[in-house]
């Protein structure tokens, strides 16, 4: 098909924001997004599918692109955090290991499952067209489950796109300029009285997206907000959905305060490398660090062995700094809202919760709903 008329269609129907992980069957519609459009190269197709659903909440209507192997990493988001958030998302998936075809032993089996594997998770999906007219029909089919807030996945065989060559763009190399690292005794204040500090710092202008667990209940205990999301699922996927909602926002006076745990934080580790790459200014990463998975019963991370501040440094965020106690991170906080760019925050807590937390009164997608309101976006 003519890449370019299917690529001018997608901005026609307002999808410019893009995410995904290459594959050799969708390099020409990835080449022709790079060139044209806003594209953020994840490190992986779960992150994509976080980032892109970030890009949406913040009012871009998105596409994630990605290999049918990488399906299978995007699972996790798609079912626990597109499907009760109710956050709908274009996807173009390749069809390696297609049935008759010979391929790589890799990809024979997922080419057998893709298409029931989508059934299962019940996003709706078609074969895209090889006829351009076809395919851009079926784009406007597409756009209308979006708008009703479900996902559409176009799975797509080996061959359908006509040549687009790629554009040589550089992205930017970011360095750190800032780093702090720990040189005093830890205070390690319970993950309640941590995120009462950082919920007083919250004004009219603050997003705060709460990582899945025992951090989103808090959270929501402390103060329930129009500003806040707290994560019920898609583990790991909370600074990636940050990223793309801050990317989207970084020009409407919006700061985005992501909170996240150590054992979320090492199941994703390589979200740090794309949010330090594409570095938005109005975003700030808490990790709050106990070395536990608290809300499983306990069991200990690895995160003792992990230099986060180092690691987030050498990553390109601009700011990276160990946090001793309540204090400072009431001052780290104040700095940032004064100075802002990419920062990322580290400090230990101490292990366990608050008796009796309970959970959140609103549905996911409520509190999605909400969130758009508060950000000023339309509803479907």
């Amino acid at each position: 098909m003519q890449t370019e008329r299917l690529g001018e269609q997608l901005q026609k129907l307002k999808f410019q924001f893009y995410s995904g992980v290459p594959c050799s069957c969708l390099k020409h519609l990835i080449n022709y997004v790079i060139n044209e459009c806003e594209y953020v190269a994840a490190a992986n197709e779960g992150d994509a599918v976080a980032i892109a659903s970030g890009a949406f909440i913040g009012g871009q209507k998105s596409v994630v692109l990605m290999q049918n192997s990488g399906l299978t990493n995007a699972v996790s988001p798609l079912v626990s955090l597109n499907r009760p958030f109710r956050i709908p998302l274009l996807g173009f998936v390749s069809l390696r290991g297609e049935p008759g075809k010979r391929d790589e032993p890799q990809h024979e089996l997922i080419g057998h499952i893709t298409t029931r594997l989508l059934e299962l998770m019940q996003v709706k999906w078609q074969y895209l067209s090889g006829d351009t007219d076809e395919a851009l029909q079926q784009l406007s089919e597409a756009g209308n489950w979006i708008d009703r807030n479900q996902p559409f996945f176009f799975v797509v065989r080996d061959g359908t796109f006509a040549q687009v060559a790629l554009q040589k763009k550089e992205l930017a190399t970011r360095c750190n300029q800032f780093k702090a690292v720990k040189v005093q005794e830890d205070q390690k204040p319970s993950r309640y009285e941590a995120l009462t500090v950082i919920h007083a710092m919250k004004d009219g202008n603050t997003v705060q997206l709460a990582t899945t667990g025992i951090t989103g209940r808090e959270l929501y205990e402390i103060e329930d907000s129009p500003g806040n999301l707290y994560m019920v699922g898609s583990m790991g996927c909370v600074s990636s959905l940050g990223l793309g909602l801050s990317l989207v926002q970084r020009n409407n006076n919006k700061d985005i305060v992501v909170i996240d745990g150590d054992g979320s934080l090492l199941m994703r580790m390589g979200s740090l490398a794309t949010n330090g790459t594409y570095s938005p200014n109005n975003m700030l990463h808490i990790l709050l660090d106990n070395n536990a998975h608290d809300s499983t019963g306990g069991q200990s991370t690895v995160s003792h062995n992990v230099q986060f501040v180092e690691l987030a440094a050498s990553c390109g965020y601009v700011k990276s700094i160990y946090v001793h106690n309540l204090a400072e991170l009431k001052t780290a906080m104040e700095e940032w809202k004064r100075t802002k760019g990419l920062t990322f925050l580290h400090m230990k807590i101490s292990k366990g919760h608050k008796e009796g937390i309970g959970r959140p009164q609103i549905k996911p997608h409520e509190i999605k709903e909400r969130l758009q309101l508060f950000l000023g976006n339309d509803l479907p």
